[in-house]
């Protein structure tokens, strides 16, 4: 049995990633699993710390920096899991750092990876999170320069020239032109400062 294949999405905040995975998961010539981020989190934290009463306040930053690191590491091998199972995973997910990139790629480098990038303008990210109302407002500006670094992808959609559903398309055809999935081979690791 082969791996399954793992499209793996980077974007910020608000760029078009989850319209994407829900074409991509109606459509019937290839069964894909939508792993996010966002909902990968979430889910731990309800279902693990749900019915917990804290006794004092603690900060997000601090959150982030005692639970982020580890959930991002779960999250990737549970991706990595599933590949391994035989089933194609969609990954819809924010590269925001050097550490998390590095660790993509030390957890995908052999297995099937369509890296993906999605893409935005600054400006139109901007109206959409406001427009959306869910979102933390900044948070896909604060995420901009961090994400659109990277700058090298098998395939790049732009979600402002194509609707969800094209960008899809592209996608699966890609997927069915059986391409090599070569970039996240070639890419290099990235020095991460200490602070």
């Amino acid at each position: 049995m082969k791996q399954g294949i793992i499209v793996l999405m980077n974007g910020t905040s608000s760029s078009g990633k989850t319209s994407i995975s829900t074409e991509l998961i109606t459509q019937k010539e290839i069964l894909f699993h939508h792993l996010s981020i966002d909902d990968f989190i979430k889910d731990f934290f309800n279902n693990k710390f749900s019915d917990i009463e804290p006794t004092r306040e603690v900060d997000e930053q601090v959150i982030a920096q005692i639970m982020f690191d580890p959930l991002i590491s779960m999250y990737y091998s549970t991706i990595k899991l599933f590949s391994e199972m035989g089933l194609n995973v969609i990954v819809d997910t924010v590269i925001e750092n050097d550490k998390w990139f590095n660790e993509c790629l030390d957890v995908f480098v052999d297995q099937p990876t369509l890296f993906i990038g999605v893409i935005c303008s600054k400006e139109e990210l901007i109206r959409r999170e406001q427009t959306r109302g869910d979102r933390k407002i900044g948070l896909a500006a604060s995420q901009f320069s961090k994400v659109y670094c990277i700058d090298e992808y098998d395939l790049e959609v732009n979600t402002e020239e194509m609707n969800p559903i094209e960008c899809a398309e592209k996608i699966l055809s890609f997927i069915k032109s059986n391409k090599e999935y070569s970039v996240f081979k070639k890419l290099s690791k990235r020095n991460v400062s200490v602070s």
